[in-house]
């Protein structure tokens, strides 16, 4: 992708709330690590007044979470309208002219003219209506790996995609690119429309990209082209283009191709449950296990993840979970255990954990990565607490750190390699040696 400006509108909890009240003297090495040198030196050099309207503004932020008068001008709004880029949302209370969006717990409160926090909604006239729809930013052929999805049709190509935006403001997001971008910014329709489809052409330029129409029966149409019985809504956070998901997964699901839900979970129950309904698996970035880190590490909160996982579970959707372990916000490991614990207790212990190690990237670039034997340690706890399935990824050279074991005869089932599958001792969903029943959905 190419290199974008900073985006200048709300960005959520970035860290400097809760610098605030703590001076340099009191605050603990880990608080150093986390805020940086350079940034507490910048805020001790702003003017009383200038801090006080910073304070004030950024109050106002949290309190609101939406861009006053942020919608696209008329202009905009018409040549979106043509290209079919707009759609009215699906879940959404009228109150007068003024819209509230139910999608996601932000619940953003819009008048006319507002953008929602995610950047896609917008409030035309009284009606709240989705500016990311049939407008993917970037695509891909993805093994199901690298979702990662260990246990859900090993091998499997998928058919990826996005559009921008996101309800989060995550400090370490490897996609800001695109999800901390309005619609506009990743897309063009000024230029002569294109809209794509088979027969597929061999190249698409950065352009052509932005000019691109993919309407649902286009995207079920690429995959099938591109022999992929897969879609996944990923990169960006799907459920912030609610809409263009939901109908592209009930005409794959006629199509038999399967779903692939790529999520940080934040997302209210009515809607996850009319999509649950045309989902085959998700995975789901279980952020931490403290409310106050997700606040400050990704401006949201803990309970309404948890809420998603109960409600999968209750659909009968196979899902994944995965743990990035930040250091200094999320590599506590009594929090660890905690979540571990939680997780066999409500959800049991045969749906997989992932523990990731964060690299610096995004507003966290000061931050190390994460210390191998911290998630090794990780990887004990959740074993120690009864979870099945215990994984280490984004290292390279640790042994057996995405291997799959069976619980029952502890003999490797399953190896990889990145993201290929090396090794699969699975033959109807069991244990080709012991005959043991493998959780997962195994082709």
């Amino acid at each position: 992708m190419d290199p974008v400006v900073k985006p200048t509108g709300p960005e959520g909890e970035d860290g400097f709330d809760a610098a605030l009240g703590t001076s340099w003297r009191s605050m603990t090495r880990r608080e150093a690590i986390r805020y940086g040198a350079t940034g507490l030196a910048c805020a001790a050099g702003v003017s009383g007044l200038a801090w006080y309207l910073f304070r004030q503004a950024r109050a106002e932020i949290a309190l609101t979470g939406v861009f006053r008068s942020g919608g696209p001008s008329d202009k905009v709004w018409a040549l979106w309208e043509q290209r079919g880029w707009v759609k009215e949302a699906a879940h959404y209370l009228k109150l007068g002219n003024n819209v509230q969006c139910k999608l996601c717990p932000n619940n953003c409160l819009l008048a006319p003219g507002d953008r929602s926090h995610c950047r896609n909604k917008v409030n035309r006239g009284g009606t709240l209506y989705t500016m990311a729809y049939a407008n993917p930013c970037t695509f891909h052929v993805d093994p199901v790996e690298k979702k990662p999805l260990f246990h859900f049709h090993p091998g499997m190509m998928t058919f990826s995609l996005a559009t921008s935006g996101c309800g989060f403001r995550c400090l370490n997001c490897q996609n800001w690119e695109i999800s901390q971008k309005q619609p506009e910014e990743t897309k063009d329709a000024t230029g002569p429309p294109l809209r794509l489809r088979p027969p597929l052409p061999e190249s698409l330029t950065l352009d052509d990209m932005r000019r691109m129409t993919m309407l649902p029966e286009d995207v079920v149409a690429v995959a099938e082209a591109l022999r992929c019985p897969s879609i996944a809504y990923t990169y960006s956070e799907p459920t912030d283009y609610y809409e263009y998901v939901t109908d592209t997964a009930r005409l794959a699901h006629a199509h038999s191709l399967k779903n692939i839900f790529v999520t940080c979970g934040f997302i209210n129950e009515a809607p996850l449950r009319d999509l649950a309904a045309h989902l085959d698996a998700a995975h789901v970035d279980l952020k931490g296990f403290d409310d106050d880190a997700y606040r400050r590490l990704n401006s949201g909160h803990l309970q309404p993840i948890l809420d998603t996982l109960v409600t999968l579970k209750e659909m009968d959707v196979w899902f994944e979970v995965i743990n990035l372990v930040v250091p200094t916000y999320t590599d506590n490991l009594d929090t660890i255990k905690r979540m571990c614990d939680w997780l066999v207790s409500n959800i049991g212990p045969d749906h997989p954990l992932h523990f990731s190690r964060f690299h610096p990237a995004h507003k966290l670039e000061h931050l190390p990565p994460t210390p191998v034997d911290t998630l090794v340690d990780a990887r004990d706890i959740a074993r120690r607490a009864g979870l099945r399935y215990a994984y280490v990824g984004n290292v390279r050279g640790l042994p057996d750190a995405e291997t799959t074991f069976c619980p029952n005869c502890h003999r490797a089932i399953v190896e990889r390699d990145i993201f290929a599958v090396t090794r699969l001792d699975i033959a109807d969903g069991k244990c080709k040696f012991c005959q043991t029943r493998i959780a997962g959905v195994w082709a």
